[in-house]
């Protein structure tokens, strides 16, 4: 819980602020960008959130790992709980209530006859896990590196679902129910393909889903600022020269959705993603001069 008598000086006055817990990563400000901003490796309240932000204020209030964000008065956070896990689009959630153990990174829902994915980890709370099971449970956890693993073991046993996940990230989660080997596309049904796209780490996966849903863990990310793809180059564990060529081997997939698990997401039109997509692989190869 948020402590005011901590609270960061660059908070605008008013009711809501956010305290010197903040880890900096990025999910308030992905809920909420007219609210919260950034400054000094911190988020803090940029402008006090009207009427029209509640909803959105309270979802950051709640998504929030580190507990950073509060108010001096009252909130309705406890009436917001049950909007988790928030559409997206299609059958596509984000499930919200991240993580300190993978720094705050985003994990999703998705609803399928076949089966239901979690992508990634949030923590394990009751509310979530009630709200998951009245959706239709967990057939399946698609785990994209190790770090954004969080809680995922206990989401397994909970819905006795299976963890997928790259062997060279398998010291995150050694008792994984089913590992990827190699660096091939492995597809899952007619509607999901796991591409291997090293890089950030040694193992790193991303999903697609009916070639219009990317998720894309620590791989891909839109820069809400600069308005354009970006990758996470001060971020990458393993090799920035992998990570360039998974980048490229992108190109020859279809997607219009970016869901990353760090960096804001993004919807565009086909063309304009590929677009994006090859600009990225230009400016970061050095190719493009950068704007």
């Amino acid at each position: 819980m948020a402590n005011f008598t901590k609270a960061l000086p660059m908070n605008v006055a008013g009711d809501w602020f956010v305290d010197s817990t903040c880890i900096d990563c990025d999910t308030c400000r992905q809920l909420a960008p007219r609210v919260f901003g950034e400054a000094d490796g911190f988020s803090f309240v940029q402008a006090q959130p009207a009427e029209v932000d509640e909803p959105s204020v309270l979802h950051a209030l709640l998504a929030c790992p580190t507990g950073s964000i509060g108010t001096r008065g009252t909130n309705r956070a406890k009436r917001a709980i049950d909007d988790f896990p928030l559409l997206i689009d299609g059958d596509i959630y984000y499930c919200g209530f991240t993580s300190p153990k993978s720094f705050g990174g985003s994990s999703y829902f998705l609803k399928r006859p076949a089966g239901n994915w979690l992508i990634d980890s949030p923590k394990f709370l009751p509310q979530l896990v009630h709200k998951l099971e009245s959706l239709g449970g967990i057939s399946h956890i698609f785990l994209t590196h190790r770090d954004d693993v969080a809680d995922a073991d206990k989401y397994a046993r909970r819905f006795a679902a299976r963890r997928i996940i790259h062997r060279e990230e398998l010291a995150a989660q050694s008792n994984a129910e089913q590992i990827i080997d190699g660096f091939d596309d492995v597809p899952f049904g007619p509607d999901l393909l796991a591409i291997p796209t090293p890089g950030h780490t040694a193992g790193h996966l991303v999903l697609l889903y009916k070639n219009r849903y990317l998720f894309t863990g620590d791989h891909l990310a839109w820069d809400r600022d600069a308005r354009r793809l970006t990758a996470f180059r001060d971020y990458c564990w393993h090799s920035w020269d992998q990570q360039q060529q998974s980048l490229a081997r992108l190109v020859n997939h279809q997607f219009q959705w970016v869901l990353p698990g760090h960096g804001q997401r993004v919807h565009l039109p086909q063309a304009e993603m590929q677009r994006q997509l090859l600009e990225l692989i230009k400016r970061i190869s050095g190719k493009l001069q950068p704007t």
